[in-house]
């Protein structure tokens, strides 16, 4: 079992939601993202995403597209986020995964990223742009090294595509809670919640929501609903965009983590959760 699958297990005992943090690995530079990593860890933090830079991230919003400008700007590159992960990998406990897009991963070549990524102790990886016929290749090659690759469902997704999704996702499926791009937003999708419910009913994998998620009340909100866990990035980003230096960088996004973590664990006095005890 790895990491990714043993941290749902420990917090299914729990009763208790993941909190899956993202943040630009660079932006503003790989010191940073280091500090921010580890605090995000200390803070509660359960899985922690760290994004590769790309210039054209057609999944993103503008926090996540300017966050990924400035790091590529600083010449952040998938080698030297590897090399981040190798240095982060004997003080953090908790699964870590790359988020990227296809052409920089390509560009390693599916056997080489897959091996350096098992090497260093990556754990999982998500790949936007590329659908799991395509990448074929690319995933069972990371499968082979113990590398989860984590695949992501849509409102849009019919309920067939929904179950070969689950089925060939590891660690566990992202579920994007609304048509578009990342960003922080000031309401949750109208029809989240019966989403959520009935793809839990249908995935025996767990089911993480991102995309739109920004505040410990609609943590808990999306939490209470059934969700395994929460994917938290532009408000993050954002944060660390706003800040002045690293070490106000690190004071405000470990307060919100601890804030959005509050938010799920109050998801313990609800039935609503799966797995929870009363």
């Amino acid at each position: 079992m790895g990491r990714i699958a043993e941290r749902f297990a420990l917090l299914r005992e729990r009763g208790e939601p993941a909190l899956v943090t993202f943040i630009t690995a660079g932006d503003p530079d790989l010191e940073t993202s280091e500090a921010l990593v580890l605090c995000m860890a200390q803070a509660g933090a359960d899985l922690i995403e760290i994004g590769v830079p790309f210039s054209d991230p057609i999944a993103e919003g503008p926090t996540i597209q300017r966050a990924s400008e400035r790091a590529l700007a600083g010449g952040t590159s998938l080698r030297k986020i590897l090399a981040l992960v190798e240095r982060l990998r004997p003080r953090v406990e908790v699964p870590l995964l790359l988020m990227g897009y296809a052409n920089p991963l390509h560009a390693m070549g599916p056997r080489p990223f897959a091996e350096a990524a098992a090497r260093v102790g990556v754990d999982g990886i998500i790949i936007p742009d590329l659908p799991p016929e395509e990448g074929e290749p690319f995933y069972d090659a990371c499968r082979e090294r113990g590398v989860d690759p984590v695949l992501l469902a849509a409102p849009t997704t019919t309920p067939e595509r929904l179950r070969l999704l689950a089925e060939r996702t590891r660690g566990f499926l992202y579920y994007v809670s609304l048509q578009g791009v990342t960003g922080a937003r000031d309401a949750l999708a109208s029809d989240l919640e019966q989403k959520v419910r009935s793809l839990k009913a249908l995935a025996d994998v767990p089911v993480c929501v991102g995309f739109g998620i920004a505040t410990p009340e609609q943590a808990e909100r999306v939490g209470r609903w059934g969700a395994d866990g929460v994917v938290v990035g532009s408000a993050l980003v954002s944060v660390v965009a706003a800040a002045r230096d690293r070490d106000e960088a690190v004071d405000v996004v470990a307060q919100r983590v601890a804030e959005l973590k509050a938010g799920l664990l109050r998801c313990l006095a609800s039935d609503a959760h799966p797995g929870t005890e009363r």
